[in-house]
């Protein structure tokens, strides 16, 4: 398993004139940097950069001959500033309102100067990770030669901002707040049909509680194990904040200009980021862009089915990479 490596800390100026100090952690895998074509990953909500290895979050698709495959290429992954992965408390961003995705972005960019990186054949990230990636092309349209953005968008939807404002609200209870935010995260994580189907309206042998109640239980607990509140509201707060529009130009104006091979990913019962937009981008964007093109995975999972239809994604993966 590759160790985690760190860079010198930096200073930033964020959106609001501010200057603050900002570590970055990544971890590499497969060939070494500068001996082969680059693939950089960025990492979801409460993911980080092990990305591959035994412990890795997206092992099924990133590996020795896996579509993201380590005998062929660089994987870089970073950790999002202040997700608490490396186990600093010093790292954690407490001022997280005074972020949004694209200053991570820039952040990303600083970090790849400094290893040398010039280019990268391809990027993909899932959820906040691929809309980081959407900011990221916008921000340098000619550095990618492929991108992949799956379960994501490039414009936040009154949808996705209410669903961000409730986690919010649920996370500024110092106690509970991320076992509730959790918890109400699973659910549109996922969509009723796949959860009707995996409880069947049962109840535990154990107790009299439903078996889906339990879940969600366990789901909320085991993340109060291993995440910090002030990392939950920070990239809670960053998905909330995607947005490649500028006063003067459209999202999809912005998208047109982006150099890259542009392949969206999406999953026809994502509660999140809804195939339905995803695909109406993807027709506004055909218009203005050759290279654009859509992949949608069959899925009862929800926007979850990114972290569990690994056959139908690698699948998409090898016919790209």
């Amino acid at each position: 398993m590759p160790e985690l490596k760190e860079l010198l800390s930096t200073n930033f100026t964020i959106p609001k004139g501010v200057e603050v100090q900002i570590n970055l952690s990544y971890h590499i895998f497969g060939k070494s940097l500068g001996t082969a074509p680059v693939v950089l990953v960025n990492h979801a909500l409460t993911g980080n950069s092990e990305v591959a290895g035994e412990n890795g979050w997206w092992k099924s698709v990133i590996g020795d001959d896996k579509p993201i495959d380590t005998n062929r290429f660089t994987v870089l992954a970073f950790n999002f500033p202040g997700n608490g992965f490396d186990q600093k408390p010093e790292n954690l961003i407490h001022n997280y309102k005074d972020f949004d995705l694209n200053a991570i972005g820039k952040i990303l960019f600083e970090g790849l100067d400094s290893l040398g990186v010039q280019s990268v054949y391809c990027g993909i990230g899932g959820s906040v990770g691929g809309a980081l990636l959407w900011h990221m092309a916008a921000i340098r349209p000619h550095f990618f030669e492929k991108i992949i953005p799956v379960g994501c968008d490039f414009k936040a939807t009154d949808w996705l901002r209410a669903l961000c404002k409730l986690q919010d609200d649920l996370l500024q209870d110092e106690k509970r707040g991320i076992r509730l935010a959790r918890q109400h995260g699973m659910t549109f994580y996922r969509c009723p049909e796949g959860l009707n189907y995996k409880f069947q309206n049962k109840k535990t042998e154990e107790s009299d509680s439903f078996m889906v109640e339990d879940w969600l239980n366990y789901h909320g607990s085991a993340l109060e194990k291993r995440f910090q509140l002030a990392s939950y509201k920070l990239m809670n707060h960053l998905l909330s904040t995607v947005d490649i529009s500028t006063q003067e130009q459209t999202a999809v104006d912005i998208a047109s200009l982006i150099e890259s091979e542009i392949h969206i990913v999406s999953v026809d019962s994502d509660l999140l980021f809804t195939a339905y937009q995803s695909h109406l981008n993807y027709q506004e964007l055909k218009r203005q862009k050759k290279e654009v093109f859509y992949y949608e995975i069959e899925s009862i999972h929800g926007h979850d089915a990114i972290l569990i239809e690994y056959p139908k994604l690698s699948t998409i993966l090898e016919r790209i990479l």
